[in-house]
Order: C-alpha cells, then structure tokens, then sequence
C-alpha cells in the first residue's frame, strides 16, 4: 500500500470509529452524600448516639453509576445501567458488599418501552418516587418499612413504558435475592432458581401511574415469595409478604408540592402482626430559589395489635449551587406497644426500647455529579 492510500485508509478507520462513537453515548454520574445524626433514647438504657452514618447518607444515599445507550436505528436502542451504592463514612460497599449492588441491567428500549434484564427496582418503587417527599432519607418511610427505599430484585426480568401520561410496568424474578447480606433489606437468604421448588424466592409487581404537569397518581402492587431458610419467618414457599400501595401527589402553585401514600402489608412470614397499614402526607415548598423547606408525616398501625408508631420529620436545604447542598433535618418517633422502630433508617443499631419514644437531629452535605 504507498503513503496515499495509507492515508485514507487512516481517515476512513477514523471516520468510522468517530461514527460509532456517536451512536454510543455514556454518561457516569453519581451523588456524595455525607451527614451526622444525633440521636436520644438509644436502646434499653436510653443512652445518646452521634454517628456519621453510612446506608443513606442524610438525604439520599451515595452511589456511582454509569449508564449508557446505543442507537440500534428504526427507534429501537440498547441500553444499560451499573450502579453501586457505598458509604461516605466508611467507604465501604452498601448492598450486602455487592459491586454493583443499586441497580446493574441491560435492555432494549423504543416507543413501545423498555425490557430490561438484571438486578433493578421492583415497581413497588417506582409507585413512590413522586408521592413520598423525603424519599429515603434518614427520617423517613424507611424507618418504618425498611424495605421502601431498597426494593431492589436480583435476576428481574422488567417492563416499563410511558405512553401520554401513563405509565405502566411489571417485573418478575425466579430468585430474588442472590446475596445472603441479613437479615436485612440487602439480603434475605432467599435465592431461590432451584429445581426441586421453582416457587420458592420468587417476586413479581405491577404498577400503573398517570402524571401531568400539576398532579398525579399511582397503583402498585409487590409481593416476595419465601423459600427454605430465608429470614424474617418466610421460610416456605408457601408463604407471601405482599405490599399494595396506592399514592397521589399534587402541585397547586410552583413552589408547593403535596404528596399522599398508602401501602397496606400482608406478610404471612409474622405469626404475630401480618397485616400493616403505613399512611404518610408530606409537602415541599420552595422558598427562595436556594431554600426548600420538606416536611413529612407517617403513620404505621398493625392489625389487632397494640403495635403502632408515628413519625414526623422536617427537613431544611439550603442550594449553594445546582449540584451541591447543604442541609439539617430533625424526627420524632412515638412507638407503641411492643413496636421499637427507630426515627433513623441511615444505619443500624439506633432503635429505642420498646413503646419509647425518640428525637434525631442530623445535618450534612450533598453533591452530584
């Protein structure tokens, strides 16, 4: 080949490495979130705790990801997402000490929606994004349903697709839980996939949500199936820990956001208290263009039981920029009963005796990226 053709044999390879460069795009992205809490009435004792703590961080948890799209042509692309979630305190991986523990799937996606494979978010999830305003903060649902802000599904099969305003979803899994990390939301020791009882460890939800700009609501439904060994008493596949929700949010002025949510509970694993209710109300209001004020409500009552618990939580956000915040929150939680719920879900080893009441206070700062 003489130096001419070398040339364009050059520019051609470059031309088409430029091309396919531009039908694949990547984006990492991820959110630091660092955060002290002080909590009152620590166990039997009623001792205080300072912690930094490192499973959510104050206002949402921490996490890398990368995520990614090829354009396949006639509308139809391939996409993935690999997410890890780890703890600014520590450093250490969150997720049971999984690589890519928050979410890691690959799919294909095009008017019709998108089918993903892999380890993703049930659509019990999905359902509450918009409804519950503190989310997984350290004050919050989570500390009253712990499953709520990690209602992940290893080996899921989903759907998900948005066609004028509505959405729709469904996932399935044969085995929902691959790594033992419990007994915790991270881990349930159920891995099911097994021939001698295909039924055992399996989950499946379905969502249905329409939104517009001012207002919207959801319907979902998630049920986890139990299998030989797995903790919090669904040790039989027989056995079913189904949660159904319905929620609503609405925004009457540009600055004010309210949001609503039911998730009834039977989970045939509690020879006690099966059968649950947990309520929440909250509000978001933007003061200045750098002050957000949210403000949330829950209530958690068990059937036939004493068992009941209310929480309240403020929160204050101050933007100093658009990617990061600072911020100081403070919750109350009033157990009954025998129920002895934490205010904080940020980490273990908080929770206050029996039918005590607690105070958290807690502050930090997040960024993005």
């Amino acid at each position: 080949m003489n130096k001419k053709s070398s040339i364009w044999a050059l520019a051609l390879a470059g031309l088409a490495a430029g091309g396919a460069a531009q039908a694949q795009s990547v984006t990492i992205y991820g959110v630091l979130d660092g955060a002290v809490e002080y909590l009152d009435n620590v166990g039997a004792a009623g001792a205080s705790l300072t912690r930094m703590p490192g499973l959510t961080g104050g206002m949402v948890p921490s996490r890398l990801g990368f995520r990614g799209s090829e354009d396949l042509g006639g509308g139809l692309k391939a996409n993935f997402t690999l997410e890890q979630g780890f703890g600014v305190d520590a450093g250490t991986l969150n997720q049971g000490g999984r690589a890519w523990g928050r979410q890691v799937f690959v799919g294909l996606s095009g008017d019709w929606g998108a089918l993903t494979l892999g380890r993703q978010y049930s659509m019990l999830f999905w359902s509450q994004t918009e409804a519950d305003i503190l989310g997984p903060a350290m004050f919050g649902s989570g500390s009253l349903d712990s499953y709520l802000p990690n209602a992940r599904v290893d080996n899921a099969i989903a759907y998900r697709g948005t066609f004028s305003g509505f959405t729709i979803g469904a996932t399935f899994s044969p085995g929902r839980d691959s790594v033992n990390a419990g007994p915790s939301p991270s881990g349930t020791n159920c891995a099911g996939e097994n021939a001698a009882d295909k039924s055992a460890c399996q989950q499946w939800s379905i969502l249905a949500k329409y939104d517009t700009a001012s207002w919207g609501a959801s319907a979902a439904i998630d049920e986890l199936t139990g299998g030989p060994g797995a903790f919090a008493g669904l040790t039989s596949s027989a056995l079913k820990d189904r949660r159904s929700t319905v929620t609503g949010w609405f925004r009457p002025m540009a600055a004010l956001k309210l949001g609503a949510g039911l998730i009834s509970r039977d989970n045939e694993g509690s020879a006690t208290t099966p059968r649950s209710d947990l309520w929440y109300l909250g509000a978001t209001y933007t003061l200045t263009p750098q002050i957000t004020l949210d403000a949330e409500v829950f209530r958690i009552d068990y059937k036939n039981s004493a068992n009941a618990a209310n929480l309240f939580a403020l929160r204050g956000v101050y933007n100093l920029s658009k990617r990061t915040a600072a911020y100081a929150t403070v919750g109350q939680i009033n157990n009954d009963g025998t129920l002895a719920a934490s205010v904080s879900n940020a980490a273990a080893g908080g929770a206050p005796a029996a039918g005590q009441t607690q105070t958290g206070f807690g502050a930090g700062i997040r960024h993005s990226f």
